[in-house]
């Protein structure tokens, strides 16, 4: 008894978010279920998950967020729209501009954080109110209407379709990838656990391994015949898939993955092993920027334009999807699964909330409650481990 009660502990998110996704499909009559909201889940929040990714290695150093990254979405925008529209220097030139603007921003950041000890709250909050500042001031001095279109070009890497067809037909392709990618994840159990078996660790059930990858099948060809019917893969879900599993292997298989958590754990115990706690630090906000600039890609072109509004209100959805999620808000602990999980489920409340036509201020009633709830669910949880 008590191993099922470990069990759906260890899974209560997940479980939260299927009855979450359940509860949206009644109220919305279905419509939850329709492959153009299955793509719009995905194109709509591709900003949770890869902001996410980024806070997610921030916060294992020690319960430590970036405030600005929302702001610095919206100043991104409008460099990159002065670049491609003002100046005409095309979509190639423009990304790598953008890319070295969050660049430098990243090693300026991460410098005054980790080299000049100022707080990560407070250093992020200045870029926070700068940003947005400046990215207004600058549409409104290059444009009439305080919004710079952006090219077909640039939109179509970050905001269009793989092998893209009529939503009127069946998309062989996406169906073909969602087959692919079930037996890519079967053969990861499989051959994960052969070796675990093999090196005499602990392996956990032949059930449990056979229960997991038929839900994940489950999950991928859910997906995959949806967005079959929805006209094809969208680009946003190959970036945001890509982030996810170098983020994933960088955390559980690199040393440099595990220098995150130690540091959360015992940054002064970290630094007295020889670990350069103040480099790892550094590359936490370095990293931070690189994937703000990526999700001002995918913003600018979901959008089709540059405005003053976008990425407002992005940082505290990627900090609610990391807590959410499982993240420590100490640090130290916490997965790229658990973050993609707690992504997840602030993309179905964004998305369902959207579809019932609730006020944007209850909105965020609701998230702050959810993000309270995982919270004290994460605290009573340390705390009862801390008593056994």
């Amino acid at each position: 008894m008590t191993k099922y009660v470990d069990l759906l502990k260890k899974n209560a998110m997940l479980i939260v978010l299927v009855l979450v996704y359940v509860f949206f499909t009644v109220m919305t009559k279905g419509l939850m279920f329709s492959p153009l909201n299955f793509n719009a889940l995905i194109t709509q929040n591709a900003y949770v998950f890869i902001l996410a990714t980024g806070m997610l290695m921030c916060m294992l150093t020690g319960g430590n967020i970036d405030l600005s990254c929302g702001s610095f979405v919206c100043f991104l925008g409008a460099m990159g729209g002065i670049m491609l529209e003002i100046y005409k220097w095309g979509t190639a030139l423009s990304i790598g501009g953008m890319l070295l603007i969050g660049i430098i921003y990243g090693c300026v950041l991460g410098f005054l954080v980790a080299y000049v000890n100022i707080p990560p709250w407070i250093a992020t909050l200045a870029g926070y109110l700068a940003f947005r500042g400046l990215g207004t001031e600058l549409l409104s001095s290059n444009s009439d209407t305080s919004s710079i279109p952006f090219p077909e070009s640039f939109r179509k890497i970050f905001a269009g379709k793989i092998f893209s067809t009529s939503s009127k037909q069946l998309n062989l392709v996406c169906l073909g990838v969602g087959i692919a990618a079930c037996v890519i994840v079967i053969l990861v159990n499989v051959i994960g656990r052969i070796n675990k078996l093999k090196k005499g660790y602990e392996a956990g059930s032949l059930i449990g391994m056979i229960v997991k990858c038929v839900l994940s099948v489950a999950v991928i060809m859910l997906f995959a015949i949806k967005l079959a019917h929805a006209g094809g893969i969208p680009t946003a879900l190959v970036w945001v898939v890509a982030i996810v599993l170098i983020y994933s292997f960088i955390t559980s298989k690199t040393t440099l993955g595990r220098y995150f958590y130690t540091i959360g754990g015992n940054r002064e115990t970290t630094r007295l092993s020889g670990v350069d706690t103040k480099k790892i630090m550094f590359l936490a906000y370095l990293n931070m920027a690189v994937l703000t600039v990526i999700t001002a890609f995918i913003t600018i072109s979901r959008t089709q334009a540059a405005n003053a509004q976008a990425g407002t209100n992005y940082e505290m959805d990627a900090i609610a999807a990391c807590v959410v999620g499982g993240v420590s808000a100490y640090g130290g602990a916490g997965t790229v699964f658990g973050m993609v999980i707690g992504a997840t489920l602030i993309g179905v409340i964004n998305l369902g909330m959207n579809l019932m036509g609730v006020d944007a201020d209850w909105q965020k009633i609701v998230k702050g409650g959810v993000l309270l709830g995982a919270v004290v669910f994460d605290i009573l949880a340390a705390k009862k481990n801390a008593t056994k």
